[in-house]
């Protein structure tokens, strides 16, 4: 029989059943790949497919380990959710990154069933974190009921941005925009009406990516950086060890503006490398206080972020062994590593100083009230009473006392350094407190009344200045660092009405020009350290050591509260000359820095971009040029370092905890 088909049975050239007359060229290839598909089939999951790399023993004892607590669960896990009705909306809501699918049902066995399988739940360690139930449920609805859901998702995740869910009261803070009646403060956004105040207010914000590029390329996680040689720089008060204290100091500032990717870039930083358990060295109480803890909690305030709350809780708790003193003033420097604290050696006899000790109260009353740990409260209220108990000469508050007597130190009264921000937190703990705190009121009404009826002084153009007070003798010299005075003068005057407050602004805006002209009556536009008034020379610089700028900011905070207060349009070209100063002679490839001699036409940089330009320098100069609804003064209080605080009563940010916390991380 003769076979004409395909599968020939008999080659006559090399006998029967030779392979390769069997098949025909076409047909083993496609016999190969047949074969190679079955193959990749059957073994390729086994490299491909993540839940199989560990071995199905591992596997099945996970899914064990799962069903059997389904079984503790009990029958409400299995029950099925009743099918979408019509109108019906999605929402999500989020609890510390995790999202939580919840559909407004209105079967209440539905919401008892849910409610006993999540307190299950929670109550099992093992269930809570596998890895199964970190997943969200994925729900089907109705395409008009999913289109509603993403409108309500993108409504609920813009009021995250500005107040995401507090952990300690989930339900009070953490509702939708649309259920809130109070309106959200504003803490973004903010643009002014005025075209020209915008283009400057846009300009300012360049300057701020400026500044974090040169530091985010050139000294990321150091304390500072050196625009010019482009490295890293710390100082003194920092310890000698790398602590981003430019990232803490400015993720407000990029919060507020908006630069949400650099303030990712500098949380991520804090969440996996600030931890002062790896400090070795000595730091500044006061310091650490204002820049560190002040800058963290002003973040959590803002976003409601418990990160930033931690961290600031673990790192005030480090600083409590320097107020181990018979009195309770604290130390100036602390070794955290160790807890041996000390005083700077040049302070009046191994004296503590009044702008340090004293300017620690708006943080650490805050972080007790956020925490429930009241020994920060403890803390600073001892402070002030030790203060309040010990008199003082002539009514003036010296800028030394001994922490161990408890006695004033060297007869030195000064509003610029060593006593400036002592006064300022008075006021501000008044208004932090929502007026409840009148002790603080009254130690300020007592203090500035003193100040101005000795120090403040017109010279002989007109300028008004704050003298200093050496050993009863008036020195008539007043600091950079004093310039702060003109904004604390007003916002007392506005804050507390009384027959004076009059007087105060009037004061406020003397102080506001005199430092203006420091700045007008230089070449380069910007004020020195520290200027003098006498008979031949007002609002100059006279020694080499006082003619330095190192990015300050208190002249722009004065005009900051000026333009607030008074909305005279001469505050904000006052701050545009300076912002155009900055960009000329500040200004480097990588960032800006101070420059020592603002008398020259081309001064030499100081090479130092302090981290302070972020915190305080170029967050005036936005607010300046925004709107008053952003951080509003009826809302919020700045500390020292130009950190907004919530005020207690008057803003929903202010997240008041019940109950005592304890502290998750890094204690």
């Amino acid at each position: 029989m003769a076979f004409g088909g395909v599968l020939p049975l008999y080659s006559k050239r090399n006998g029967p059943w030779t392979f390769r007359r069997i098949f025909r060229s076409r047909e083993k290839v496609l016999i190969f790949l047949v074969c190679l598909t079955f193959l990749f089939v059957c073994i390729g999951p086994i490299f491909f497919l993540p839940d199989l790399r560990g071995g199905l023993s591992t596997r099945v004892d996970h899914v064990y380990k799962v069903y059997k607590q389904m079984q503790k669960a009990g029958p409400e896990l299995i029950l099925p959710p009743p099918p979408p009705q019509s109108g019906e909306e999605g929402a999500i809501r989020k609890h510390e990154g995790v999202y939580h699918n919840v559909l407004d049902h209105n079967d209440i066995h539905l919401s008892d069933d849910k409610q006993r399988l999540m307190e299950k739940i929670n109550n099992d360690e093992e269930l809570r974190h596998m890895r199964v139930i970190e997943k969200p449920v994925v729900l089907t609805v109705s395409s008009t009921a999913a289109n509603k859901a993403n409108q309500i998702i993108q409504q609920v995740d813009e009021s995250i941005k500005v107040q995401q869910v507090n952990d300690v009261e989930p339900e009070r803070h953490g509702v939708p925009t649309k259920e809130v009646k109070a309106p959200l403060p504003v803490v973004q956004g903010g643009e002014d009406a005025d075209p020209v105040a915008r283009q400057r207010r846009d300009k300012v914000k360049e300057m701020v990516l400026h500044a974090w590029r040169g530091y985010k390329t050139y000294a990321w996680g150091k304390n500072e950086l050196r625009p010019v040689s482009k490295r890293g720089h710390t100082a003194g008060i920092f310890g000698r060890q790398d602590m981003g204290a430019t990232i803490v100091d400015a993720l407000d500032t990029l919060y507020i503006m908006g630069c949400m990717e650099e303030f990712n870039e500098g949380r991520s930083w804090i969440q996996y490398h600030l931890d002062f358990n790896q400090l070795r060295s000595e730091m500044s109480v006061f310091e650490t206080n204002i820049r560190f803890v002040g800058g963290l909690l002003s973040v959590y305030s803002l976003t409601g972020d418990p990160l930033f709350r931690d961290r600031a809780l673990h790192i005030a708790r480090k600083l409590l062994p320097a107020f181990d003193t018979p009195t309770g003033i604290p130390y100036a420097l602390i070794n955290v590593a160790t807890g041996v604290a000390k005083n700077y050696a040049w302070a009046s006899g191994g004296s503590s100083i009044l702008s340090e000790f004293g300017t620690l109260h708006l943080e650490f009353v805050y972080l007790s009230d956020i925490s429930g740990d009241p020994v920060f409260t403890e803390k600073v209220m001892r402070i002030r009473d030790v203060i309040r108990k010990t008199d003082r000469p002539d009514g003036l508050y010296p800028n030394y006392m001994n922490p161990k007597t408890g006695k004033w130190g060297q007869r030195h009264t000064s509003i610029g350094a060593l006593g400036d921000s002592f006064y300022e937190y008075l006021i501000k703990a008044y208004i932090q407190s929502g007026g409840k705190d009148e002790v603080a009121r009254e130690m300020y009404e007592e203090a500035i009344g003193v100040i101005t009826n000795r120090l403040v002084l017109k010279s002989n153009s007109g300028l008004t200045y704050i003298a200093e007070s050496k050993f009863n003798r008036l020195e008539h010299k007043m600091d950079h660092l004093a310039c702060f005075s003109g904004g604390m003068y007003a916002l007392g005057a506005k804050k507390i009405e009384s027959q004076v407050s009059s007087t105060h602004m009037d004061i406020a805006e003397g102080l506001a020009n005199t430092c203006h002209e420091s700045y007008a009556r230089t070449p380069t536009g910007l004020g020195p350290e520290s200027f003098r008034f006498s008979e031949g020379i007002e609002a100059r610089a006279l020694k080499s050591s006082e003619k330095y700028y190192i990015l300050r900011p208190e002249v722009i905070e004065t005009w900051f509260y000026m333009w607030r207060f008074t909305k005279d349009p001469k505050y904000r070209e006052w701050a545009w000359n300076a912002v155009l100063a900055l960009e000329k002679h500040c200004r480097s490839e990588a960032g800006y820095s101070g420059i020592q001699n603002v008398y020259m036409e081309n001064p030499q940089k100081d090479d130092v971009q302090q981290s302070f330009i972020f915190a305080e320098t170029f967050k005036y100069l936005y607010l300046i040029f925004s709107d008053d609804s952003l951080l509003s003064l009826d809302e919020w209080v700045f500390n020292t370092e130009a950190h907004p605080l919530p005020i207690d009563g008057k803003n929903q940010f202010y997240r008041k905890a019940h109950g005592t916390f304890i502290g998750t991380v890094l204690r």
